[in-house]
């Protein structure tokens, strides 16, 4: 059976050229083949009169070549040979489609066309929230984030785990990219606190949380949601993170010198049926100083 591929856009630009060298290191830890595509998005149409741009043959695409070189000059390694592929069309259409036949799809935090001060390009938006494989969106390099979360050097894949509803399959991707990079879990456990509760007006008895004691539960439910990852890989060592406050806001701050941040699309609701980056998925997607993973739910919850 063949190994699908890792796939990565480039488009020239030094997003594309990070996001190429992210994708190469990561296709050559799983021993499958590297998939460089260039997206060509030239205008269907031109005004009376003007030149028709035609676009130059796959086999002299400047980009494409600019992308051979830096891969040559990386090492081939002794994995399959890297394949080239230009693609003529709308880039937000055509980059979700090439998810469907890889294993992780590669972008830059933004492209050519992008605007200096997008933090995240609306094609790496669009193919994380539609891609049917893991979507990884490498940043530009010197992003600044909070320390709130100081740990331990060594290398690093953080996840975030919501105790009252795990997502699988994002687990297994940090677990599955932990295990290749011969680093350890961080498992970011957020809840909230203080705990806001609402009485009647009027009514003066309010109910006292204890947080230690929610800490406790909340570590307690993600240790048991974790049994079955580390079973298949006890190899990893798992840290357990559970921390008061906004999921987004401790998952940014736990990406600073982390080699990865995994984090789950948002699943399809009965009232919200089209596919969509939840709030903290797409803070992280914003502000993470390391590459960030965005993991489709599973078909079954699709």
């Amino acid at each position: 059976m063949s190994t699908l591929p890792v796939v990565v856009a480039v488009d020239g630009s030094e997003h594309s050229r990070r996001a190429l060298d992210w994708a190469l290191d990561a296709a050559r830890r799983r021993g499958a083949p590297l998939r460089v595509a260039h997206v060509r998005h030239h205008v269907a149409w031109t005004p009376p009169g003007a030149p028709v741009v035609v676009p130059p043959p796959a086999d002299d695409d400047p980009v494409l070549a600019d992308a051979r070189a830096r891969v040559d000059a990386g090492g081939a390694g002794d994995g399959p040979p890297p394949q080239y592929l230009a693609l003529d069309g709308a880039p937000g259409a055509l980059l979700p489609e090439l998810g469907a036949e890889a294993q992780l799809l590669v972008l830059g935090s933004r492209g050519r066309g992008g605007f200096a001060g997008l933090l995240l390009g609306s094609n790496g938006m669009t193919a994380a929230r539609d891609a049917e494989c893991p979507v990884v969106i490498v940043p530009p390099p010197g992003r600044e984030v909070d320390d709130l979360l100081p740990s331990e050097p060594g290398a690093r894949v953080v996840v975030g785990l919501k105790a009252d509803a795990p997502d699988d399959a994002t687990l297994a991707l940090a677990f599955a990219e932990a295990a290749l990079r011969e680093a350890r879990v961080q498992v970011i456990a957020a809840y909230p606190w203080p705990i806001q509760s609402w009485v009647a007006p009027g009514d003066l008895v309010l109910p006292v949380y204890d947080q230690d004691a929610v800490e406790h539960e909340t570590r307690t439910l993600a240790d048991g949601f974790l049994t079955a990852h580390r079973t298949r890989h006890p190899e990893v060592p798992v840290e357990v993170r559970p921390a008061p406050g906004d999921a987004a806001g401790l998952l940014v701050a736990a990406s600073k010198n982390a080699d990865l941040v995994v984090v789950g699309r948002h699943r399809r609701r009965l009232l919200a049926p089209a596919r969509m980056l939840g709030s903290v998925t797409h803070a992280v997607l914003l502000h993470a100083a390391s590459p960030v993973a965005v993991v489709p739910p599973a078909a079954a919850e699709e």
